[in-house]
């Protein structure tokens, strides 16, 4: 057999949440790990970033079985996957005590439930780790954990292309690209894949997500559907893939690959100025300030993909352009605050000079810009403008930010379908492994996180990086019982 250029214990792919746990639980079960990343090194760390970085603790695994099981709804997950899931999440703070974190709950407690009628709601319990709840201190705990272990080895801008099979149709290693040249790398005993989503990858946005023909992701742009691909052409099933967290409404810049998020559709703000949003058709389409759970929405006695349209158009008059920047830039969960940090300006005149914003008189020429009906758009203004006027949304029951469109200058920004992070990916069992579509495991390989998660229907906050530790955990310890080949 060929050489090999590097090799380990286990190989994991993808250093963010789940191959921090994987990494850190291998490593202290005497393996040699070595960890890939296809993004350079201040840019690592997945959606586990980027996010608010809160996990998933439980306060009882029956309870916690029984409210993921309610969360599956029709689409119900194996037993076995839900009873594992539950009792691995419910040890997740004394796992990261274990290792020196300092799990702290989000208050007040019990904080944050997404869906409280659903049995078992009452289980829910948010931690993260050190005295601030937001995108630092969990990520950077989890980072320097991984770091401080002199028996893993990191490899930056080194994105895996290839899981190298065996005869027997295990899995013995990666092929990954790495200054410039493909190193084939041997995993002694096993390989975990953590490498996240497809949210970045518009092809496969357009094939598996339904209703959205393209989408922009808040996360990490490094998220491009890599594992999955590899783990389909080693013959691995998929479960999941019609599944993200999104759509939410956001702006996505040209210049830069993640989505910003605009301060006038947050439910929280309510900025002085009128706003509606409309479709190519000038109509509008949805209460704009709905407070959506991750992007679903009730639909009769189910929950769907909130509905928009591409394109879209935030519509807004000049008093809410001089309220202030229209783009929140607190970096406290996103890509695009977190590690772009873009400087908005306070008038939002830097953006109307980049062409973000447009500019027009009224709302004929507006139309024109916009290639909109204009009868139609100014129909649609007419009719909210009665509607804040009245105090009551009759389209659509908006109930926040109640403000007429005043007469005078217009101003509009195209908006886009936006997620964090997509669920989907090769279907994993109780053990971590990936599964053939005949149900037997690839052996040697498992996967953890994002990348084929068990949420297939709803979803509850801080559950996936809960899952990157519970199946982080998992997927090391199955591999470290695993003999050298």
């Amino acid at each position: 057999m060929t050489e090999f250029n590097k090799e380990a214990d286990i190989v994991i792919v993808g250093f963010g949440g789940a191959g921090s746990a994987a990494a850190i639980a291998a490593a202290d079960g005497g393996a040699s790990v070595l960890l890939i990343d296809k993004a350079p090194p201040h840019a690592v760390g997945g959606n586990t970033r980027v996010a608010s970085q809160g996990y998933l603790n439980p306060s009882d695994p029956k309870e916690a079985a029984t409210y993921l099981n309610a969360l599956c709804g029709p689409f119900e997950v194996p037993q076995a996957m839900v009873e594992v899931w539950a009792e691995e999440n419910c040890k997740n703070n004394e796992w990261l005590a274990s290792i020196g974190g300092d799990p702290q709950e989000h208050q007040p407690p019990p904080a944050g439930v997404e869906y409280p009628d659903l049995p078992g709601a009452e289980c829910v319990h948010k931690y993260h780790h050190g005295d601030i709840l937001g995108y630092s201190k969990t990520w950077e705990f989890l980072e320097e954990s991984v770091k401080s272990r002199d028996n893993i080895q990191i490899l930056y801008e080194t994105p895996a292309t290839e899981l190298i099979q065996l005869p027997d149709g295990a899995i013995g290693g990666v092929l990954a690209q790495h200054n410039g040249q493909t190193i084939r790398i041997k995993a002694k005993k096993a390989v975990i894949l953590t490498c996240g989503g497809f949210e970045n990858n518009q092809d496969m946005i357009r094939n598996y997500l339904p209703g959205v023909p393209f989408c922009y992701t808040s996360g990490s742009p490094y998220n491009e559907g890599d594992g999955i691909r590899m783990a389909m052409q080693a013959g691995a099933d998929l479960w999941h893939m019609n599944n993200y967290a999104g759509p939410s409404i956001a702006f996505k810049a040209p210049e830069y690959p993640t989505t910003f998020s605009i301060i006038p559709l947050h439910f929280s703000h309510e900025p002085p100025g009128g706003m509606i949003v409309v479709g190519s058709d000038g109509k509008r389409f949805i209460n704009e300030k709905y407070k959506h759970k991750h992007g679903k929405i009730p639909m009769g006695d189910q929950w769907a993909p909130m509905p928009v349209r591409t394109p879209m158009y935030m519509i807004f008059d000049q008093t809410l352009l001089d309220a202030g920047p229209l783009y929140d830039s607190k970096p406290n969960r996103g890509w695009t605050p977190i590690m772009i940090g873009y400087d908005w300006s306070q008038d939002n005149r830097k953006e109307i000079e980049r062409g973000w914003i447009k500019q027009a008189a009224n709302a004929q020429t507006m139309a024109a810009k916009l290639s909109i009906d204009e009868k139609t758009l100014a129909k649609s203004i007419d009719t909210w403008n009665r509607s804040a006027l009245a105090g009551h949304d009759a389209e659509f029951g908006r109930t926040k930010s109640l403000h007429p469109i005043a007469e005078g200058s217009l101003y509009a920004m195209e908006l886009v379908p936006s997620m964090l992070n997509t669920q989907g990916g090769p279907r994993r069992n109780e053990r971590a492994e990936v599964l053939r579509p005949d149900g037997r495991p690839i052996n040697r390989l498992y996967s953890a996180g994002e990348m084929g998660s068990i949420f297939g229907y709803l979803y509850q906050g801080t559950g996936n990086i809960g899952e990157c530790f519970a199946f982080g955990r998992i997927a090391a310890h199955e591999a470290l019982s695993k003999s050298p080949w």
